[in-house]
């Protein structure tokens, strides 16, 4: 299956980067290149785009695409939240721009032997790394039922998340959930019938819950977003893309608390953080797919970009 990826507020994200021709670039989340390709058509051969997924198929069919511009790339099999020990690897100490796609690439949906998704059956995998050893099978099948509704409701905002996680305790004491079809057949069974035929997927937030906590999306988000801030050159710009509220809300906080000279707590009298303002933000407000977009590509309709400055 061809790794395919339609990038996102292309133009937006391409602005957001303002890319210099001469400049180092850092795709920190590469998946089909889509974003990657026009970064790389706008470097001179002195310019640089650090390519880092940590899924291996991304990065083999990247190279593919990108064959024409391999000068100007260097891939890294890695998963971004390495980005600190990644740039001490390249020996790199500052970088003009930072883009990242928080989103599963189409590939990884579409593509049934990977598991993401709860409209065709297929083995329950989820993992976007797959030499890492837990997936979904073992979520699903091995955690106790107090753990199964904690990330169901603060990673997927499930109402339904003990019904669902008693559910599925239920199921797998006969025998263990292995196929994605059967996760959903339950999780159909565990919530109302007016909920089942709501336009929205019944299993649309567990299957988000179970794919963030697999692949550990959420965990140590902020302290890379804060590296990369610290990593910028003065005037170099960062552009992140989150696809649910979870994610932008992370963003949101560490740009918030980046954009300000003083972090104390309100009532204290002075400031002693003496911590200082280090970016300015680009977009007040995070900007959305046009409607013209979200028709020729549905994935676009939950996306949010947000571009910050580096001001120090």
């Amino acid at each position: 299956m061809e790794f395919k990826h339609t990038p996102i507020m292309l133009e937006e994200c391409l602005s957001g980067l303002d890319i210099k021709p001469d400049g180092i670039y850092v795709d920190g989340t590469l998946g089909g290149a889509g974003h990657s390709l026009e970064i790389v058509k706008r470097l001179s051969s002195k310019g640089k785009l650090i390519a880092i997924d940590k899924d291996i198929e991304a990065i083999k069919a990247s190279k593919e695409k990108l064959i024409d511009y391999t000068e100007k790339v260097i891939f890294v099999n890695d998963d971004f939240k390495n980005y600190e020990s990644i740039l001490q690897t390249l020996n790199i100490q500052k970088v003009d721009g930072i883009l990242l796609d928080l989103g599963v690439s189409s590939y990884q949906i579409d593509n049934k032997t990977r598991g993401f998704s709860y409209i065709n059956d297929a083995e329950l995998d989820m993992r976007m790394n797959k030499q890492q050893d837990i997936s979904a099978k073992q979520i699903v099948n091995e955690y106790d039922e107090s753990k199964l509704v904690k990330i169901f409701f603060e990673y997927g905002e499930e109402k339904f998340a003990k019904s669902i996680a008693r559910k599925i305790v239920q199921k797998r004491q006969d025998q263990p959930i292995t196929k994605t079809g059967e996760l959903v057949d339950i999780i159909k069974s565990a919530v109302p019938p007016k909920v089942r035929y709501k336009a929205s997927h019944p299993a649309k937030k567990v299957f988000q819950a179970i794919r963030i906590e697999v692949n550990g999306e959420l965990t140590k988000l902020d302290q890379s977003i804060k590296q990369m801030i610290d990593s910028l050159k003065k005037d170099g710009q960062i552009a992140i893309i989150s696809f649910h509220s979870l994610e932008d809300r992370i963003v949101k906080q560490v740009f918030k608390k980046q954009v300000k000279d003083c972090i104390c707590p309100p009532e204290f009298p002075i400031c002693i953080c003496n911590h200082q303002a280090s970016i300015k933000l680009i977009n007040r407000k995070p900007l959305v797919a046009t409607s013209e977009e979200i028709m020729e590509n549905s994935r676009s309709k939950s996306a949010k970009l947000r571009v910050a400055k580096k001001i120090i």
